[in-house]
């Protein structure tokens, strides 16, 4: 029974979480946006292209059919082409630009919008060929969203903003309310309600593959692939922020495993990971990086800064009190080596810094912190 209302609350936890996350951006992770970004770089490739390529076809139609003194449809076409091809080349070029590839997100979608509205607005004497001719946008566009991996708040605004061109172009035939244009805006909205639900799926599918690629099972922390995946992305960064890299191992955990069992040392992994990341986040990445091991990139602090850090979390960790199957206390310290990133080393000669005074600390005696980094004298004595 206990299990079962863990697992309902778990379930609601995880709904909540899901609807959250696919309603904006504000809770996603750092990695998760560079991920997402990714993903929607290559549909702006894709889709830049194909609009793109169908440009000239619908000139030729243009040509055979529309009065001689719209000529200066071509201009407008034109840079809607342009504009669609750099789209393209933009993204191809733009691996880890986020905010270049949202920008290029919107674009694909306002230059074909833009274009019809220009139509309708330049040429009221051909309303009516134009309205036949490329009314299909907007439906297309608002069938294009459920592609993207928008959250819910971004398709509602473009799909808000192609309802209100749709409803320009009734007002341009002078079909303003008429049963043909609200049938038509229903048949909009309804296509609209698709996609949004289809971005909800997308969105939130998108994100269950991306904990299960990038972040350890056990302890919800990043994995050790994903850790240094982002490390890499702060090291690149144009002005890259100081970071501090802590290596954690919780002592004799062989003990542990050995005395009380497996899922005892499970949960105290579990636990010693709910830790970490109540007490480092949001300014340090945490993961676990194979077995008892833990590794904190701590961002932009100062040396004694991240050492107070480092002490605080040897100090938490010892604090814990654990219980056996036969109800009985126990508790675990851990063992840490700390270091600063050099700017102009690797990340792995970081952590292979780290790593050896982790093990420094085991010989010291162990429950302690081996340090290289500059700090106060009264803080090693505390």
């Amino acid at each position: 029974m206990i299990n079962l209302v863990t697992g309902l609350k778990s379930l609601q936890m995880l709904g909540v979480s899901s609807i959250r996350d696919t309603i904006s951006s504000k809770h996603h992770s750092r990695d998760f946006k560079y991920a997402r970004a990714e993903y929607m770089r290559v549909r702006v490739m894709l889709l830049g292209l194909a609009f793109a390529v169908l440009t000239p076809f619908w000139a030729f139609m243009d040509a055979m059919i529309l009065p001689q003194w719209v000529s200066n449809f071509l201009p407008v076409r034109l840079s809607m082409f342009c504009g669609l091809l750099l789209c393209a080349g933009l993204a191809y070029r733009g691996q880890d630009k986020i905010s270049l590839i949202y920008a290029l997100s919107g674009l694909v979608f306002i230059l074909p919008a833009g274009f019809y509205g220009y139509m309708l607005w330049i040429a009221p004497e051909s309303v009516g060929y134009i309205v036949e001719a490329y009314g299909f946008i907007p439906f297309l566009l608002v069938a294009t969203l459920s592609v993207f991996p928008f959250t819910l708040i971004e398709s509602s605004l473009v799909g808000l903003a192609l309802l209100a061109l749709q409803f320009y172009a009734s007002y341009q035939k002078g079909l303003w309310l008429s049963p043909q244009s609200l049938q038509d805006a229903w048949l909009l909205a309804a296509l609209l309600v698709v996609s949004l639900t289809a971005n909800y799926f997308h969105l939130g599918l998108l994100q269950r593959l991306y904990r299960q690629a990038t972040h350890d099972p056990l302890t919800g922390l990043l994995n050790r692939g994903a850790l240094n995946a982002q490390a890499m992305q702060l090291v690149r960064a144009p002005r890259p922020m100081g970071i501090h890299i802590l290596m954690i191992d919780l002592d004799h955990f062989k003990q542990i495993n050995d005395t009380h069992g497996h899922s005892v040392g499970d949960s105290v992994l579990a636990t010693a990971g709910v830790l970490l990341r109540s007490v480092c986040q949001p300014d340090c990445l945490v993961a676990r990086y194979g077995g008892e091991e833990f590794v904190v990139l701590i961002l932009g602090r100062t040396d004694q800064k991240a050492w107070e850090l480092a002490q605080l979390l040897r100090n938490n960790l010892a604090e814990l009190t654990f219980l056996n199957h036969d109800r009985q206390h126990f508790s675990v310290t851990a063992s840490m080596g700390l270091t600063a990133h050099d700017v102009k080393g690797s990340l792995a000669d970081s952590l292979r810094r780290a790593d050896a005074l982790l093990y420094q600390a085991k010989r010291q005696g162990r429950d302690r912190v081996s340090s290289d980094v500059v700090i106060l004298p009264e803080q090693v004595a505390a």
